[in-house]
């Protein structure tokens, strides 16, 4: 892995060099992207991002745990979360870079 993180900052970079809108503009565009994702998955609605993945909000039961440190059982109370699923499309780019290192002895 390279360690690199991409933030919302480097996304903004990504639209100002590739849009041509300000830097400031590009800014903006990013975090209303983030945001309006945001708040459809807050409602409770699938956001599908065709090629990218589908985000959805998935509601989990009460069960019974146990810590892993005392084996004590312990009830984990009923919950909302999300999920993320990559697209093939995504999960088949990740694999050909993966083997195309692989392939360059980087991997």
């Amino acid at each position: 892995m390279s360690g690199k993180t991409v933030t919302r900052a480097d996304l903004a970079e990504a639209v100002f060099r590739k849009v041509g809108l300000s830097r400031t503009e590009s800014a903006s565009l990013v975090e209303l992207v983030i945001d309006e994702i945001c708040n459809a998955i807050v409602r409770g609605e699938s956001v599908k991002l065709s090629s990218f993945a589908t985000f959805q909000i998935r509601d989990k039961n009460e069960r019974i745990g146990r810590n892993p440190k005392t084996g004590e059982e312990v009830p984990i109370s009923p919950r909302r979360v999300m999920t993320f699923k990559a697209s093939n499309v995504l999960k088949q780019r990740v694999l050909d870079a993966h083997l195309k290192r692989k392939k360059n002895g980087q991997g």
